[in-house]
């Protein structure tokens, strides 16, 4: 199975055990009749069954997948999952993510309006702490003091360490998401003993400084990088989370630590890790195969059951007129977009909506003849394998695709054998004459006259020709058929000018626009336009008539998976769908294409830190005057990105490109959708002032800035009113 940990844990009392760091953090606990730690923690097996819910933390919302007992109340128990509660502050906060829901006080996160009453503020927040305070029981319970006086021995009790090792990762991850997110934040630890009381309020750069002493101290305690079992933390993971930290201290402390922002990310390089081949794969159901993810947060269809996650991050961008089981799921939630900055990352000149041919529509039925044959087991009934008459007349004809060489078939006016037309060898036709065959394998134009009874069988390849192909009128580009699709297509760069398609390199036949500009083509037709310049992926299905093209832009830069398809890319109303592009860079299928476990529940792992992030973290630190590293191996790992992105190096930049206004560019295009965004731009001082402004923030259409210190989330009022020990942060 592809899951480690499948939520199959004991239900432990943990949140029975656990100290409440805040006192409305209103946890479910497990009866405790039926768990104690006395009966849970007895052997290595029953430690490993409880580090499964550390884990499972960041994934699921309660004790029961999807929905039914959860951790924490007061909100929709998808809303409280971690993962998408962290996408909600990571992402809706900024110009990657709008959402079309009037889910309370959701649409506040883009405006940038949120207050310290906001219920999904205090979902995060509490989940957090919810999150230290199982570390926190795991940790306690774990001490060598505790495995001796259970007996717990040996090569146990080294797993059981490991283990330990993990669970402080787990707490300083969650530790550095307050850090990022609240900044000044309730602090408690496994030497906090349990029972209510009211934890001290740790200041943002002291919690820095214990972060980052957690992360050096478990480092040589954890195992060695790719070692791990999939889905476990490993050293680099750690390496991994004090580059992230040290990239960002001088926001959290004032003080830069670019240089040991190089010194992990060189750990990390060295560790063994490589980049995806294909970068679509790192977002597909088995992306847990990939090699360059270095600590996932993992999900499962059958076994890890959420309304939050990556369900939720699929789901939730699927509407308008996409197809849900293109995306592996049962039915789309029709809420989040990009707004079009994001979309002018890929396309700089985009100003209106991402041109593409009318998609092909009206297309007729016409009275049609059978083609039975060797090729599709001589079936007269079978109605994909026919010829049409546009003319409603004795003119018929169609493209058959014959796999072998030395196919035969004949035709039949009816479903059956009862008239059927056969050849003499000189193209007229016989009634129950002799098999007609083709000499070899190919894609055929077939032409009948049932008055005149002759036939033409014509073997065809295609072509692009046109002023805007590379070839112009002269030469054409080929195209390659599509068994499966029944489509010929190809995808090439098109100047502003004009195509048709043509078989054989000439020009007896022929194909162009029928006039209608709908899609559908017509003999000899007319050139069909191409207004702006760019990477196209012309297709053209032949088949019976109708025949029809679809002419669709795309960027050089396949990392721009967006639906267009009745989408505008301007978002005059933020609560309608169909403003704004939709993103299909997370999907519910596997690389081979193949559904995900279940259509409801999605079975894609979250990247959570990916070795294509550290190509980048490295690139800043040496451009913000980190010593370790050099400027000729930051713009190999850039273009590295590129060149995966690209397919080639046409992508690759120059030195002189390499810039941190390049950076935070580059950031976009290879990270969006995977919580990096908010804590980018404030970084690089983008988040709240006017510097940088996007659809919608502030509550405007065009944008505003905003006060700066909307660059902290507040602690949650009721928190702020249950505990005398913490102030709340400027502001609010």
């Amino acid at each position: 199975m592809k899951r480690i940990f499948k939520i199959t844990f004991l239900l432990t009392a943990i949140s029975l055990f656990l100290a409440s760091c805040v006192k409305d953090l209103n946890t479910t606990p497990i009866n405790p009749r039926l768990y104690t730690p006395d009966n849970v923690y007895t052997t290595a097996g029953g430690y490993k069954q409880v580090l499964a819910k550390c884990y499972a933390g960041l994934s699921v919302s309660g004790q029961q997948g999807p929905s039914g007992n959860p951790d924490i109340s007061g909100i929709d128990e998808g809303f409280g999952e971690y993962l998408r509660a962290y996408w909600y502050h990571q992402e809706l906060s900024t110009d990657e993510a709008v959402i079309s829901w009037n889910d309370q006080t959701v649409k506040n996160f883009h405006y940038q309006t949120w207050g310290s009453g906001d219920v999904f503020i205090a979902a995060m927040y509490y989940r957090i702490f919810y999150q230290i305070d199982l570390c926190n029981e795991f940790i306690r319970e774990s001490q060598d003091s505790k495995l001796d006086s259970r007996g717990i021995t040996g090569q146990d009790k080294i797993n059981c360490q490991y283990y330990r090792a993990e669970a402080r990762f787990l707490r300083a991850l969650s530790y550095w998401h307050a850090l990022d997110l609240f900044g000044n934040v309730p602090f408690v630890t496994e030497n906090d003993a349990p029972g209510k009381y009211f934890p001290p309020q740790k200041m943002r750069a002291d919690l820095f400084t214990y972060i980052e002493s957690e992360l050096l101290a478990i480092e040589p305690l954890m195992v060695s990088p790719r070692a791990n079992e999939y889905g476990r933390a490993d050293k680099a993971a750690v390496w991994t989370l004090l580059a992230k930290l040290y990239l960002n201290a001088e926001v959290y402390t004032g003080t830069a630590r670019y240089t040991d922002c190089l010194t992990y990310c060189n750990n990390v390089i060295n560790a063994g890790y490589t980049l995806e081949p294909t970068y679509a794969n790192l977002f597909l159901a088995d992306n847990n195969f990939s090699n360059e993810i270095i600590f996932p947060v993992e999900f499962d269809g059958v076994n890890t059951r959420t309304w939050g996650g990556t369900t939720f991050i699929i789901c939730a961008a699927v509407g308008g007129s996409m197809v849900p089981a293109d995306y592996g799921i049962a039915g789309g939630w029709a809420g989040t977009r990009v707004t079009k900055p994001i979309v002018q990352l890929f396309y700089p000149d985009l100003t209106d909506g991402l041109w593409h041919s009318p998609k092909p529509k009206n297309t007729k039925s016409y009275p049609i003849v059978y083609v039975p044959g060797s090729y599709q087991g001589w079936d007269p009934t079978n109605t994909t394998t026919v010829l049409a008459s546009q003319g409603s007349n004795s003119q018929y004809e169609g493209y058959l695709y014959f796999k072998d060489a030395g196919a035969q078939f004949k035709f039949c006016t009816t479903p059956n054998w009862n008239h059927n037309y056969g050849g003499d060898g000189n193209g007229n036709l016989v009634p129950n004459g002799n098999n007609i065959s083709v000499t070899d394998a190919g894609y055929y134009k077939i032409n009948i006259d049932t008055i005149a009874l002759t036939y033409t069988v014509v073997k065809t390849t295609w072509g692009l020709i046109g002023d805007a192909t590379p070839g112009g009128w002269n030469t054409d580009t080929p195209m390659v058929y599509d068994t499966a699709a029944k489509t010929w297509s190809v995808t090439v760069d098109l100047t502003a000018a004009s195509i048709k398609f043509r078989a054989n390199g000439a020009w007896d036949i022929n194909y162009g626009d029928d006039g209608q500009k709908i899609g559908i083509l017509k003999a000899g037709g007319d050139n069909i336009s191409v207004p702006v310049a760019g990477t196209y992926t012309v297709t053209m299905k032949l088949g019976i008539p109708d025949y029809t093209y679809t002419v669709v832009r795309h960027s050089y830069d396949k990392r721009a998976m967006f639906y267009t398809d009745g989408q505008s890319l301007d978002i005059n109303d933020v609560g309608i769908f169909t403003e704004g592009y939709a993103v299909t860079k997370f999907k519910n299928i596997t690389s081979t294409g193949q559904p995900g476990s279940d259509p409801t529940y999605c079975s894609t792992d979250f990247p959570m830190f990916r070795l294509g992030d550290i190509y980048l973290i490295y690139a800043e630190a040496f451009l913000r005057g980190g010593s370790g590293g050099s400027q000729s191996q930051a713009l190999t790992y850039v273009n590295a990105l590129r060149e995966r992105a690209y397919g080639d190096n046409a992508g690759d930049i120059s030195a002189t490109d390499l810039t941190l206004d390049y950076i935070i560019k580059e950031r976009g295009r290879e990270l969006y959708w995977e919580c990096t965004r908010r804590t980018d731009l404030i970084r690089f001082g983008m988040f709240s002032d006017g510097s940088y402004v996007w659809p919608w923030k502030g509550g405007v259409k065009d944008g505003i800035p905003v006060a700066s210190f909307y660059n902290l989330f507040p602690i949650p009022s009721s928190d702020i009113s249950a505990n005398p020990n913490l102030k709340q942060n400027t502001g609010y």
